[in-house]
């Protein structure tokens, strides 16, 4: 991971927003409420607020009161943010490839892939 972030993968972005903005890219019609949000990331729930907060400011992400429960939060990926995640996700994966493509063969690099989808996706 220093790697990554050593070699600016995630600029303009810290590596805990990027994996916010990553994990509302996924959800459908990349919205969640924030403590769905906060279920997925590993971030305590009022370092997320916050985060949200300075990400909303920037125009990455909005957020308004849940439809069922207004107590509740709804944080959704702007177009801006979408573009954004997409753009700093392909110099990661390029960087992953560059780090990693060439101590792994082709089946090995699926396999890796599939095991990391499952772990991002575990609900114990």
């Amino acid at each position: 991971m220093r790697r990554f972030e050593g070699g600016g993968d995630f600029a303009p972005l810290r590596p805990r927003e990027y994996d916010v903005l990553f994990t509302l890219s996924l959800a459908v019609a990349h919205s969640l409420r924030l403590r769905d949000l906060n279920e997925q990331v590993f971030m305590s729930q009022p370092s997320l607020s916050r985060m949200v907060e300075r990400l909303e400011v920037r125009g990455l992400v909005s957020r308004a009161p849940a439809p069922d429960d207004a107590r509740g939060l709804v944080v959704t990926l702007t177009t801006e943010g979408l573009a954004l995640q997409r753009r700093v996700g392909r110099q990661h994966v390029r960087s992953i490839a560059r780090y990693v493509g060439g101590a792994l063969d082709e089946e090995e690099l699926r396999t890796l892939a599939e095991l990391t989808r499952k772990l991002r996706t575990y609900q114990p």
